[in-house]
């Protein structure tokens, strides 16, 4: 919900939080803006398009345990986690550990090393799916699930939500964020959008675009493709539009519905993978799919992907499909793989974290509540987010709505007090380790304490 439509002068408020906030951080980040400077040679300034950020990006140092500290030499207690890779936090001892001792035995060989078994046995007995092949990131696995499932059923389609992010390969790179009114189409059937150039017209003519939580839509889907849609492609918590839970029975009616039609599921646990939960958003939310595709935190801090199935993975084993890449299983991902799914995604460290989950939901919810807030903290395991609206999201269109200043003013108030959340506040979900404290979740609520009462009023 738009500010304005809240009240007129909140809007102003949100712009002058921005305005003196962006002072404070450029003052703060002096090097950081150096740095920005000097990298006439990396395209935009970056080494992905998603750290370029207003003002300017912000460039690091180190990290140690649940800290990061940038190169002007401030700390943060880190939220951002890289986007969900930083399940373990930083310079973890398990995953030290384990990385010194393979870089001494080599690093990579092309062929499997005995810790890729220990990693696959593991992602079986999580997430009950009997096959498992590594990539090297989640865009890989989550291009391999959309081939497999075209191999399996010999048809060309697929489903995905609007609003939806599966990596940057094409048949997914549709509807991610989707801006233009004029654009988006029907509530119930909207207009597959290229989010990118470079795309290939049959290949987005290819992806069937749906809302979230609406199982009608994906039935006419099927029925205006009869016989042409391979599967369908969803995180079962969605991400990348804050974080947006399915409704009641969703799922599992999505899996009978799809396989009615022939069609299989492919659940994306890039991100919801271990952070939701020792099995990830499925086991959080008793889902199963066809495919299953994890990522990020898989690795404890290495480039590592995995994708999962029964049946279907079967094309894999026989050869009938090529799943292939010379650093697939690469030793020295393997080995911090094997560290964190045995050593430090432990019944204890997920204790403490679904502990720390709730101090964090508690701790904000106590400041809406004191304010009279229209905003809702939505967690989910270590992930969460401030939805600053009053009512529950359900699909793109709901998200599409929220202001996004308030991610933007939430994002520079943590930062400038010592949080580091995504630079992309309305879009990303905040990220906890398994070392983090207390102490880490109290700054947190604090600065969004801070936050309110600047937008609000004290209310005291």
């Amino acid at each position: 919900m738009t500010a304005t439509r809240i009240a007129p002068e909140l809007s102003t408020r949100l712009d002058s939080v921005i305005a003196d906030e962006t002072t404070t951080f450029l003052h703060r980040q002096q090097r950081s803006k150096e740095m920005s400077g000097r990298a006439t040679a990396l395209a935009g300034g970056a080494t992905s398009s998603w750290q370029v950020a207003e003002p300017h990006a912000v460039w690091l140092s180190h990290g140690n345990g649940s800290k990061l500290y940038d190169v002007d030499g401030n700390e943060y207690s880190d939220f951002h986690g890289g986007y969900g890779v930083s399940l373990a936090g930083h310079n973890h001892p398990a995953i030290v550990a384990a990385v010194r001792d393979r870089v001494a035995k080599g690093t990579h060989f092309a062929q499997p090393t005995e810790d890729s078994i220990v990693v696959a046995d593991n992602l079986a007995a999580r997430y009950h799916q009997p096959l498992w092949r590594f990539g090297n990131s989640g865009t890989e696995s989550t291009m391999d699930a959309v081939h497999l499932m075209r191999a399996a059923t010999g048809r060309e389609k697929i489903i995905k939500l609007e609003g939806g992010y599966h990596g940057h390969h094409d048949s997914v790179m549709v509807s991610v964020q989707p801006e233009s009114v004029g654009d988006l189409g029907p509530v119930d059937s909207p207009n597959g959008i290229p989010e990118n150039t470079g795309l290939l017209k049959a290949t987005v003519d290819g992806t069937v675009i749906v809302p979230a939580n609406n199982l009608p839509a994906v039935e006419a889907a099927l029925a205006r493709h009869p016989g042409e849609i391979a599967g369908m492609i969803l995180e079962p918590i969605m991400m990348n539009a804050g974080i947006i839970y399915p409704d009641e029975g969703y799922l599992s009616s999505l899996k009978d519905l799809l396989h009615a039609h022939g069609a299989l599921l492919t659940f994306d646990e890039v991100k919801t993978g271990f952070t939701c939960g020792p099995g990830g958003a499925s086991g959080l939310l008793g889902a199963s799919s066809d495919l299953v595709c994890v990522a990020k935190a898989m690795g404890g801090g290495l480039s590592t992907s995995a994708i999962g199935g029964g049946k279907v993975m079967e094309l894999v084993a026989s050869g009938d499909y090529q799943q292939v890449g010379t650093f697939n299983g690469n030793p020295l991902a393997m080995a911090a793989a094997r560290a964190m799914l045995t050593e430090v995604l432990t019944d204890d460290a997920y204790a403490n974290i679904e502990r720390l989950r709730t101090r964090v939901r508690d701790g904000l919810q106590s400041v809406i509540d004191r304010h009279h807030a229209p905003w809702l903290v939505v967690t989910a395991g270590a992930k969460g987010c401030v939805s600053f609206m009053p009512d529950r999201i359900r699909n793109f269109r709901d998200f599409r709505s929220l202001d996004g200043r308030y991610g933007h003013a939430h994002w520079l108030v943590q930062h400038n007090r010592g949080a580091f959340l995504p630079p992309w506040g309305k879009v990303e979900q905040w990220l906890m380790s398994v070392q983090h404290t207390d102490a880490d979740v109290d700054r947190f609520v604090s600065s969004f304490s801070y936050l309110a009462d600047q937008l609000l009023g004290d209310p005291a």
